[in-house]
């Protein structure tokens, strides 16, 4: 027994030596860990009520698809502006900058086109007189790489750094972006928008200050609350370790040493009042909503890209953001991280490890069953009462941690102190069993052949064309079973022949990928002819099954609309996925997930778009060593995308015995079509809508088109564009629907 305690002696501390040096010389590895405890808090916690004090006017789709798309015309936003100054509000704050000139003012366009522009609006000059006429106060954008020597907006206010220390605290910017000079002139004042996430990519603090050229200049939100309180001086007082506090007339607000503030954020997006900015344009909004509010304009516009990343939820409106500072600063409820906190910390380490090595190691298995879950629970809890209660931000990671190490070291003491028994009983069971046996065992138990990891792969989706009018056809659900067990039979062997992974079955779908779990050699290729297999095997199968009178009405359906028996639709992508066994302990699979896997889902569900049957992305294409004969259909950011991505249809394998493309007479003609649609396709993306119109119109009246619905889709495109004209065209068409 006294060689156990001295065990335990040196167990205690060794961890806590261990848990305490991490803590302090290592932080910036571990703090990631422990904010995403923190996000578990908030979640936990639930949305509580926003301050009616905030309302967000948002920029939101409804908006842009009635006002036009954005950025509106200047005296459209000046109008915005007006109406609230009419409705009252108390303040306004722009998240947004105006760093060009709009190019749609009239005046600039007269001078464009050599117009005289006498007696024609600048409505640049008439969005300055709206900003300096309401209590509109500017955005801009520090730059943190890029070096400027442009001056940041002057600040109505002073701010007095007290017992500055020669280090720097404040995070320091090198270049700004500012309004128009008509137009930054005008405002009373100005506050930056840069919401700085931390190295997860998630907001959590945000800066209150920064410096630049050695000033000190507000945020937005904090200007607007500075503004709002009539407060003239802003105090930032230091102490050896950085900022202790801001002080803004009698408010003392708590921030790091850096001058960030950790928001107590409210809730996931549209915790606070929006108003659509059509509305106010519109001046329908109500009155009551708006008078006497801190409002902020932004954006909500998926396309837009003001988008961010919270505790609370993983897409919220960048403007909202600002929303919880000013809220944070009103109810003066903001998380802080007191001077004591490094030393309560250490303390928390030290007293836990003691507790739980000298105390539970003594409780038996069955009591440290139950012991142990309520020790977790009551350290969270405690953490959970300081943060919503006290608003104390106490480190949840190395307590836990401190936990978890003890209570495991004391399993190794035990263990240690038990083995001779233990290997008495191993000893007796290992003589009934060979040991070439066991070693087997051992050496399958090893493998990490299943294990999650990172692969790249090429997946493939595949759907059976009018599932729904077959299904109705059928008339029951043994036939339709026994029918769809016919088509997955020869899809599913074809797709194992080429050394595929089957993943799922999704009612009439496939969903397959290669090159996991073991290495497939040339996998694009590999999926491309297995796709291609699969559609000149549609042939033989449609006469298999049009032979068995069991599916005579389907076979009659598919006659009477002029369409094949069966048909199919494949998608195809490259890229790097999540591979490994998922699910729970009861129930898992080997699957692939990740964002390569959705692109492959979407070019499925493009081909019925397209009118083609087999599409695959350029990341594909390009992994391709095989000759084959391509159409490029379209370049696009599909639904949930941002990233533009190049699709093309797969005819068929280009071989020189092949004379008979799949669903066309001739190769030949096939690419002699094929080369005057790529003609017209070059001409298009360079803006040449005219000529790519008349080359697609005389191909859409081929009798023996190979594609039956691509050339209508670019005869509406160009026919549009040529009666609106696009600015700065890149020829992306962005899918908003899944087909």
């Amino acid at each position: 027994m006294k060689d156990k305690y001295k065990v335990l002696i040196l167990l205690f501390l060794f961890i806590s030596i261990l848990l305490s040096s991490a803590y302090l010389f290592m932080p910036s590895h571990f703090q990631s860990l422990d904010d995403r405890v923190r996000d578990f808090y908030f979640n936990v916690r639930g949305p509580e009520k926003a301050s009616d004090d905030v309302v967000i006017v948002d920029i939101d789709e409804r908006s842009i698809k009635e006002l036009g798309q954005w950025p509106w015309e200047r005296d459209k936003f000046a109008q915005i502006l007006t109406n609230l100054g009419n409705y009252g509000v108390g303040i306004i704050g722009l998240d947004m900058v105006f760093a060009e000139a709009d190019k749609t003012s009239p005046d600039k366009l007269a001078k464009k086109w050599g117009i005289s522009k006498k007696n024609l609006p600048d409505y640049d000059l008439i969005l300055s007189h709206v900003v300096a006429q309401t209590p509109t106060i500017l955005g801009y954008v520090f730059d943190f790489n890029a070096k400027n020597t442009k001056d940041a907006p002057q600040i109505p206010a002073i701010f007095i750094e007290k017992n500055k220390p020669e280090r720097e605290f404040l995070p320091v910017a090198y270049g700004v972006l500012t309004n128009l000079e008509v137009i930054q002139k005008n405002g009373y004042s100005s506050g930056y928008m840069n919401n700085i996430p931390d190295a997860t990519g998630v907001i959590r603090s945000v800066p209150l200050c920064i410096k630049y050229d050695d000033m000190v200049y507000p945020s937005l939100a904090f200007e607007m609350y500075r503004i709002a309180v009539d407060s003239k001086k802003v105090i930032l007082t230091y102490s050896s370790g950085g900022i202790e506090n801001i002080e803004l007339g009698s408010q003392e607000i708590k921030t790091d040493r850096f001058g960030r503030l950790y928001l107590n954020f409210r809730g996931p997006a549209k915790s606070y009042k929006y108003i659509s900015a059509v509305d106010v344009y519109n001046n329908t909004a109500d009155k009551k909503s708006l008078e006497g509010k801190f409002v902020l304009i932004g954006t909500s516009a998926y396309g837009l890209m003001d988008l961010r990343s919270t505790p609370m939820d993983s897409v919220i409106p960048g403007v909202e953001v600002h929303a919880n500072i000013i809220d944070n600063l009103l109810n003066d409820d903001m998380m802080r991280k007191p001077s004591w906190v490094e030393i309560a910390n250490i303390a928390a380490i030290v007293i836990i490890s003691f507790i739980v090595i000298f105390m539970y190691s003594r409780l038996s298995l069955t009591m440290l069953m139950i012991i142990y879950p309520s020790t977790l629970f009551a350290l969270l809890y405690a953490n959970y009462y300081l943060l919503f209660t006290e608003h104390i931000i106490i480190n949840s990671l190395f307590p836990l941690s401190s936990i978890i190490f003890s209570l495991i070291g004391i399993l190794g003491v035990n263990y240690l102190f038990e083995t001779r028994q233990k290997d008495m009983i191993k000893g007796k069971f290992a003589s009934k069993v060979s040991a070439s046996v066991m070693d087997d065992i051992l050496k399958k138990s090893d493998t990490n052949t299943l294990d999650g990891a990172e692969r790249e792969i090429t997946v493939f989706f595949s759907d059976v064309r009018g599932f729904t009018n077959i299904s109705e056809a059928m008339g029951n659900a043994k036939s339709l079973i026994k029918f769809m067990n016919e088509i997955m039979e020869p899809m599913t062997e074809i797709i194992i022949q080429e050394d595929g992974t089957v993943d799922k079955y999704i009612g009439d779908a496939i969903m397959a990928y290669w090159n996991a779990p073991l290495d497939v050699e040339n996998h694009a290729d590999r999926a491309v002819t297995a796709s291609l297999r699969q559609l000149h095997n549609l042939k033989n199968l449609n006469a298999k099954l049009r032979k068995n009178p069991e599916f005579k009405n389907v076979t009659k359906m598919a006659d009477e609309n002029n369409i094949p028996l069966v048909d199919i639709g494949i998608g195809l992508n490259s890229g790097i996925a999540i591979v490994g066994e998922m699910g729970s302990t009861k129930r898992s699979d080997y699957t692939a997930i990740g964002d390569p896997i959705n692109i492959g889902s979407r070019l499925e569900s493009l081909c019925k778009y397209y009118s083609s049957r087999l599409n695959i992305s350029n990341y594909t294409k390009n992994m391709l060593t095989g000759k084959y004969i391509f159409r490029f259909l379209d370049l696009v950011t599909v639904k949930g995308k941002v990233e533009p991505l190049e699709i093309w249809q797969v005819h068929d394998f280009d071989s020189e015995e092949e004379d008979e493309p799949l669903f066309y007479s001739s190769k030949k003609e096939l690419l002699r079509e094929l080369d005057f649609y790529h003609k017209a396709i070059d001409l298009y993306k360079t803006e040449k809508f005219e000529d790519a119109l008349n080359i697609f119109k005389v191909l859409n009246e081929w009798e023996n088109k190979s594609n039956l619905r691509i050339y209508d889709i670019y005869i509406e495109r160009c026919e549009h564009y040529m009666e609106f004209p696009p600015e700065n065209f890149n020829g992306v068409f962005v899918h908003t629907t899944k087909s």
